[in-house]
C-alpha cells in the first residue's frame, strides 16, 4: 500500500463521518431542546479539551500532517468555530485541502527524515515519515474523531448494550 492511500482517503473517510456526527448532534440539540453550546463544550473526562477543539484538533492533524509530510506549506488555521455550522465548514475546508494532495508529493514521505509538531504547542517530534504516519499521527487524528463519535452517539451506543 503507498503512502498516500494509508493516509490521504483515511483523513477525508473520517473527517467525512465526523461531519455526519456533527449534524446529527445538531439534529438532536433541536429535538431535545438542548443549547447547541452544551455539546459543543462537552468532555469525555474533566482533563480533555472539549468537543470543539477536538474536531479543530482533527481537522489540524489531517491538513497539517499532509503538508509537513509532503514538505508543502503549512496551513494556518485560527480556532475560530463557534457553532456546528462552523465546525462543518471548517471539516468541509480540511477535506477540500486534503483532496488537492497527489500520491506522487507522497512518494519517499516514509523515509523523510524531519521535525513535525507533536499537536501540542511548541512542541515537536523528531522522527521519519512512517512512524509518524504509523504511530502518531493517525492517533493524534482518530483520538477526538473515534471517541466523540462513540460519546455522541447515544442511540447507536444503546443498541449495541441491547
Amino acid at each position: 500500500m503507498s503512502f498516500y492511500d494509508a493516509t490521504v482517503p483515511v483523513f477525508i473517510q473520517t473527517l467525512g463521518a465526523l461531519s455526519g456526527l456533527l449534524t446529527k448532534a445538531e439534529a438532536h440539540c433541536k429535538a431535545k431542546n438542548i443549547a447547541p453550546e452544551v455539546l459543543l463544550g462537552a468532555r469525555l473526562y474533566p482533563d480533555m479539551l472539549p468537543l470543539t477543539k477536538q474536531i479543530q484538533l482533527a481537522c489540524d492533524f489531517a491538513t497539517k500532517g499532509c503538508a509537513r509530510l509532503t514538505h508543502g506549506e503549512v496551513p494556518s488555521t485560527p480556532d475560530t468555530e463557534k457553532t456546528f455550522g462552523d465546525l462543518k465548514q471548517r471539516i468541509a475546508g480540511a477535506i477540500v485541502y486534503v483532496k488537492t494532495f497527489k500520491p506522487a508529493q507522497f512518494e519517499g514521505a516514509d523515509a523523510n527524515q524531519g521535525r513535525h509538531l507533536s499537536g501540542w504547542p511548541e512542541q515537536f517530534l523528531d522522527a521519519e515519515g512512517a512512524g509518524i504516519r504509523q504511530s502518531f499521527r493517525f492517533s493524534e487524528f482518530l483520538f477526538p474523531c473515534r471517541d466523540h463519535a462513540w460519546n455522541f452517539a447515544p442511540q447507536r451506543r444503546r443498541n449495541r448494550q441491547a
